[in-house]
């Protein structure tokens, strides 16, 4: 009977101590255990970076959208993308008519398929009508209008003007108040 020991350097070993990978703050790559640099800044925030070049031009302030090699490049300027683009297809346009507030669908279509000259009547006699209405109620408006504006005038004539009110003179502030 043989016994493993766990400190044997095999692969099963190897992944039971390997710990969960990162990703770089400038390329965005994986970075596995024992491998790149960690800067922190000022404030405690920690930089992970795959190697110096990463590093070096993060602290140069460069955008890695502007770096060619990096995925953030890639990504922003549409490389590689042609098995997604294949997936993509475009939805075909489904028209679909709905009845409006205050008419129904049946009763919109039955609109549509007069013929415009029962359309047009239909709208002229609709005219006519709110004309007649509108006339109708200006009438009664001027009517009712003139009534009070003659006993308007006679009232204003009889008003007495008001006396002005005289004002108390107010002790300045800081000469002898209380």
């Amino acid at each position: 009977k043989r016994q493993v020991s766990t400190q044997s350097t095999g692969l099963l070993s190897y992944c039971l101590r390997m710990k969960t990978t990162t990703t770089c703050n400038f390329t965005g790559f994986k970075i596995y255990p024992g491998h790149g640099v960690i800067f922190v800044r000022g404030d405690s925030k920690n930089f992970r970076f795959i190697d110096a070049k990463s590093a070096s031009l993060f602290h140069q302030r460069k955008n890695p959208r502007k770096v060619a090699w990096t995925p953030a490049y890639r990504r922003a300027h549409k490389k590689g993308l042609v098995e997604e683009s294949q997936k993509k297809k475009a939805r075909k346009i489904v028209k679909v008519e709905r009845d409006i507030v205050g008419a129904s669908l049946a009763a919109i279509k039955a609109k549509r398929e007069q013929k415009p000259e029962v359309r047009q009547a239909s709208r002229d006699a609709a005219l006519k009508e709110a004309k007649e209405r509108k006339k109708a109620a200006q009438a009664k408006k001027s009517t009712t209008a003139k009534k009070p504006a003659a006993s308007a005038a006679a009232s204003t004539q009889a008003k007495a003007p008001k006396p002005a009110k005289v004002k108390a003179a107010k002790p300045k502030p800081g000469k002898g108040g209380r």
